[in-house]
């Protein structure tokens, strides 16, 4: 499983074709506590950069882009009822989407862990 990130502060693990994607701790910790998750339907198709979801703080409202190309194949409901998951376990619990890429390829042009440290320090 490969883990890469995007400026825009997602994280993706990626599997053959399927990439599990949420938001950094340090996306979470920004917009501090979600009290609203607005998730994108399975079937839904994206380009990359589209808007993927919807997340409400108790400080802003933020949209969740889509990485790369591709289809959704799932949506973590569990967030949409309970979004401090996003907040405890961003990098688990809290993951917002799987979805199938386009271009599995396409993820090489992310960032690597090391290079999203470097962009948020």
């Amino acid at each position: 499983m490969t883990i890469k990130y995007t400026e825009d502060h997602e994280w993706l693990k990626i599997d053959g074709d399927i990439a599990i994607v949420g938001i950094t701790a340090h996306a979470a910790e920004q917009l501090g506590d979600l009290v609203f998750v607005e998730l994108p339907d399975a079937g839904t198709q994206l380009d990359k950069g589209a808007e993927a979801a919807t997340v409400e703080s108790v400080k802003a409202a933020s949209e969740v882009y889509a990485p790369l190309a591709g289809e959704i194949v799932e949506s973590n409901e569990a967030i949409a009822g309970d979004p401090s998951l996003v907040n405890s376990d961003p990098a688990g619990e809290g993951w917002f989407f799987k979805m199938k890429l386009a271009k599995p390829a396409d993820a090489e042009s992310l960032l690597d862990e090391a290079a999203y440290k470097a962009l948020i320090d």
